[in-house]
């Protein structure tokens, strides 16, 4: 008795056949090279009967995961191991009550090794980075006739400001400091600096961190 996966069969014949596919290129004057061979996969036929009160589920059975794709381990005369059925035929006789011919095809398969692996998660979450961005101070470096007025204009921002950043009074600024006209980020004090930055050097204007 042989079995195919759970399936009991009464098999009277068993043929298994291994090949190879050579290639070959032609030389001149001289018999071609083969440069390299593939291994096929190993095939193998049973023939013989499946027998039983259920051989019809079976026999089915059989059928269902031959289409599922379902690898099986075959023990008989031969024992093949990791194959798959490419096709099943059956024949039914009237001197056969509980039973029917079948024929099954059997062929190896090898399955390539999974090019990844799943990290398991540790179920930590990586800390949120609240550090606030950094921001830039912009400067200005005075020259003659610049006033808080005139730079507020030109950095598109206040007087008002301009003094609190500032502990020069308006009337005694000297030519050559660095006054701080704007910041650049995102902070309390942000403002919008679209005028000063783009003048840049025509304008003396410098940056710096905080």
């Amino acid at each position: 008795m042989a079995r195919l996966g759970p399936i009991n069969l009464s098999i009277e014949s068993e043929g298994d056949s291994s090949s190879i596919e050579a290639t070959t290129y032609p030389v001149e004057r001289s018999e071609s090279y083969t440069d390299h061979i593939i291994t096929k996969p190993d095939d193998f036929s049973l023939s013989g009967y499946i027998l039983g009160p259920n051989y019809v589920r079976d026999k089915q059975y059989l059928k269902d995961e031959m289409k599922k794709g379902t690898v099986f381990t075959y023990v008989g005369r031969n024992i093949a191991k990791q194959v798959i059925i490419l096709s099943i035929d059956g024949n039914m006789h009237s001197n056969i009550a509980n039973g029917s011919e079948i024929s099954i095809k059997l062929q190896t398969v090898r399955f390539a090794a999974s090019p990844w692996k799943k990290v398991k998660s540790t179920g930590e979450k990586k800390p949120v980075d609240t550090k606030p961005e950094a921001t830039k101070e912009l400067y200005h470096v005075v020259k003659a006739g610049d006033t808080y007025s005139s730079l507020a204009k030109k950095y598109n921002t206040t007087v008002k400001q301009l003094q609190e950043w500032n502990k020069y009074p308006p009337t005694k600024i000297p030519v050559g400091v660095k006054l701080r006209v704007g910041t650049i980020g995102q902070g309390s004090n942000a403002y919008s600096t679209t005028n000063g930055i783009g003048q840049g050097a025509s304008s003396g204007s410098t940056t710096g961190g905080n």
